[in-house]
């Protein structure tokens, strides 16, 4: 198997119901089991300032302009990447993360019709050069994501209760997002089995790993 670089940030993108965080879990247990250290994490949270603004961000029962979430999400990341992301990588402890800044893209940008440059331009002070070695888009059509949400019962969060076509414009914002990205991105299909998505996450990101390697030796270029 190739050699991992000594810290890797990974993250996961997908419409709600995509399974983003059961692959963050599984991908962070595969590279634990073959002993690397690894930093587990979420958007909106991941610190203590980011949970109090994702429980603002997905009440119900707030109701926020959309210019006002996209603040939001802003201020949680720029806390995210300064108290946990760069620090980790930093120490050479690699980084899986539940969502980052295509999500902002995704649903502020197109999915709000705020524009994807806007959201850029306000993400600027908050990512700086953290940005992903890669990221995972788990391709779920949006009939299949609300089946999965409704399953799981309980109320939708306010995000969720926006409805389908919501999801329906993200969506292929997320499939743009992955075609400029190139080769820093992975498109899975999400309609599998979590075990089938964790495979082919596994295999694809493996085969990445001399790639990225090339790209950048050493400690991670999120620097101080």
């Amino acid at each position: 198997m190739p050699r991992m670089p000594r810290a890797y940030f990974i993250v996961f993108e997908g419409i709600d119901g995509s399974g983003t965080t059961t692959q963050a879990a599984l991908l962070a247990k595969h590279l634990r089991d073959l002993g690397h250290e690894v930093t587990e994490t979420r958007e909106p949270g991941g610190t203590p300032i980011g949970e109090r603004i994702r429980d603002l961000l997905l009440d119900p029962a707030v109701s926020l302009a959309d210019a006002a979430e996209m603040l939001l999400y802003a201020a949680a990341r720029a806390q995210h990447v300064a108290e946990l992301i760069r620090p980790a990588l930093q120490r050479g402890v690699s980084v899986i993360c539940d969502r980052f800044l295509d999500s902002s893209l995704a649903y502020q940008g197109h999915g709000r019709n705020l524009g994807a440059g806007l959201v850029r331009v306000v993400n600027v002070p908050a990512v700086g050069d953290c940005t992903p070695d890669l990221v995972v888009f788990l391709d779920v059509p949006p009939e299949i994501a609300s089946r999965r949400l409704q399953s799981r019962g309980g109320a939708p969060d306010r995000i969720e209760r926006a409805g389908k076509a919501l999801q329906a414009k993200v969506a292929a914002a997320y499939r743009e997002l992955a075609r400029e990205r190139a080769n820093a991105a992975l498109v899975v299909d999400g309609a599998q089995t979590a075990e089938r998505v964790s495979e082919d996450v596994w295999r694809h990101v493996t085969s990445l790993w001399p790639e990225i390697a090339q790209r950048r030796a050493g400690p991670h270029s999120c620097g101080p």
